[in-house]
């Protein structure tokens, strides 16, 4: 259990791992010691995707949970392939340990993938089916610690500086981050599923206004 107190393994219906597959798990989240993208981030994520698994519901829940699981079990700040080795780590753990659970291996790669072009995604790049909808809410779940209460945001914000500290030199991390911010902010749609749109929309542009320190 993560430190969000949600029990990333107890979602309605889901395979039960077994204990090498957890443990391996979470020694990657463990591998390096990260300030956000740690299991617990996979804590919160997952409560998301509960969320929406109680209400709109998911095409394809299995494949959905695993993406949330493996998202971000390589990650190390700067480094462009993460989601790529993330996505590969979680084919090689369902080909090992889940090989009869009904799993499409590829669509949980594509979807931990997709990840990797955070804030760069339109609604309508994705088809507009039941796996369109998956992909939606899938990368809206990722995205929706933007649209949290103004403390718990600055908490993230903070956390993620910490992770590229002593990795990349201070300016061109704020250069960066704050291009990030700012195209978020610029975009039409921070979220791409109707539901995420209307719940967290605006605390996510009240959030990055305050952070970027503009008023529009």
């Amino acid at each position: 259990m993560t430190d969000t107190g949600f029990n990333p393994y107890a979602v309605p219906g889901m395979p039960v791992l077994a204990a090498q597959q957890r443990a391996a798990l979470e020694a990657a989240y463990a591998d390096p010691p990260r300030a956000y993208h740690s299991f617990a981030h996979v804590g919160e994520v997952m409560r998301e995707m509960a969320t929406v698994l109680s209400g709109p519901g998911w095409h394809r829940p299995g494949e959905v949970w695993l993406a949330v699981l493996y998202h971000d079990a390589v990650y190390v700040p700067g480094a462009t392939d993460n989601e790529a080795r993330s996505a590969e780590l979680a084919r090689e753990a369902i080909v090992r340990w889940l090989p009869d659970a009904g799993i499409d291996a590829g669509r949980v790669a594509e979807l931990i993938v997709l990840t990797a072009r955070h804030g760069q995604h339109d609604p309508d790049d994705f088809p507009d089916d039941a796996d369109g909808d998956d992909t939606r809410r899938f990368l809206d779940c990722d995205m929706a610690i933007l649209g949290t209460p103004a403390a718990r945001f600055d908490a993230y914000d903070r956390a993620i500086a910490a992770e590229y500290r002593d990795r990349v030199p201070g300016w061109l991390y704020r250069m960066q981050r704050r291009r990030f911010l700012a195209a978020l902010l610029r975009r039409p749609r921070i979220y791409l599923s109707a539901e995420f749109h209307e719940r967290l929309d605006a605390t996510a542009r009240a959030n990055l206004r305050r952070t970027l320190g503009t008023r529009r």
